[in-house]
């Protein structure tokens, strides 16, 4: 059972990109599903989360009305939608899942991605 990521890269400032996160083995109900990032040189940051079961979704405010968190319960995969994307954007992103809202770091994670690069610059 594991969480594999795809998308990131390079990207121009004010651009756009998708993040997906598969679940392999396992679905995402009764968890949240999250997303964090670590910008070089910086401690982890919690920038989304989403209810499964229920839809809700939550942001920080560094990203609020820029990025949208989602899943396709179809395909058992979770995404990241980053629109308006700033150089201050630039980090490792990771997804996971976890019974806490905001748990932003690997204690509270049951399961985490292999993290993708997402590089903001012109």
């Amino acid at each position: 059972a594991q969480l594999v990521q795809s998308g990131g890269g390079l990207v121009q400032p004010g651009g756009s990109l998708r993040l997906s996160c598969a679940a392999s083995g396992f679905t995402f109900n009764n968890f949240y599903i999250i997303w964090v990032r670590q910008a070089p040189g910086k401690g982890v940051e919690w920038i989304s989360s989403l209810w499964v079961d229920g839809g809700n979704t939550y942001y920080a405010d560094s990203v609020k009305g820029r990025f949208t968190i989602s899943r396709d319960n179809a395909k058992n995969t979770a995404y990241l939608e980053m629109n308006s994307l700033k150089s201050e954007d630039t980090a490792l992103y990771y997804c996971a899942i976890s019974r806490a809202r905001y748990c932003g770091a690997d204690f509270c994670f049951e399961k985490k991605g292999q993290g993708t690069q997402v590089t903001v610059s012109s």
